[in-house]
């Protein structure tokens, strides 16, 4: 079994009491352990917290039944692209390759979300178009970047309420870098955001801190 949290021996020996003898209250469970139910308090906040035990009033503690893989898997279904969206980095489709490339290196990016005169996406540029166009003799200045990048319809897109495991999904399949945040509008689609894999590895690094 999968946990989302390393549990003491005490709260081990908790979970048992309650398994065998659930629903208990938190007095009969300090009962059994020798222990004061001041000092069970914070075990019992913890397991409550981390999903492994339920309360309810006049009733008391009672198991879950579920795995640390479960209650991980329901952690995910609770995380939206929202809570760890970044601020997109955004060119005109009449910029050189050149200037490109000077803006992901200096705003520390892999990713370009390109727009129109009308500030609504009309593509995505990514290092490997960059790339692929400096293989070439042309010279970069010379290369507007609505070009060499990736063209609506082909541009896979989130939105702010869809949830992260299903944008790392999108990531994974497409095998791409970041998505663009959109807003669909009349005249087409607003970029409001980016979300990236450091992101998503942030959003599994709290996951599993809390």
């Amino acid at each position: 079994m999968v946990n989302t949290i390393e549990l003491t021996k005490r709260q081990e020996h908790i979970l048992q009491i309650v398994k065998d003898n659930g629903p208990i209250t938190g007095e009969h469970i300090a009962d059994r352990l020798n222990l004061t139910r001041a000092t069970l308090r914070p075990d019992l906040a913890i397991l409550t917290m981390a999903g492994y035990l339920d309360a309810r009033p006049r009733v008391g503690y009672f198991y879950t039944g579920k795995s640390g893989a479960q209650l991980l898997t329901e952690n995910l279904q609770k995380i939206y692209v929202k809570d760890y969206q970044s601020i997109p980095v955004v060119v005109n489709d009449n910029v050189s390759a050149y200037d490109a490339i000077c803006t992901m290196f200096l705003e520390d990016v892999g990713t370009l979300f390109v727009v129109d005169h009308n500030s609504r996406l009309s593509g995505v540029l990514s290092r490997k178009d960059l790339l692929r166009a400096s293989i070439g003799k042309q010279e970069l200045s010379t290369i507007p970047v609505n070009i060499i990048m990736t063209r609506m319809p082909n541009i896979t897109m989130c939105e702010r309420d869809d949830l992260l495991i299903d944008v790392a999904k999108k990531l994974i399949e497409k095998q791409i870098d970041a998505l663009p945040i959109v807003r669909k509008t009349d005249d087409g689609y607003e970029v409001i955001g980016r979300i990236t894999k450091t992101n998503i590895a942030k959003a599994f690094v709290a996951l599993g801190d809390e």
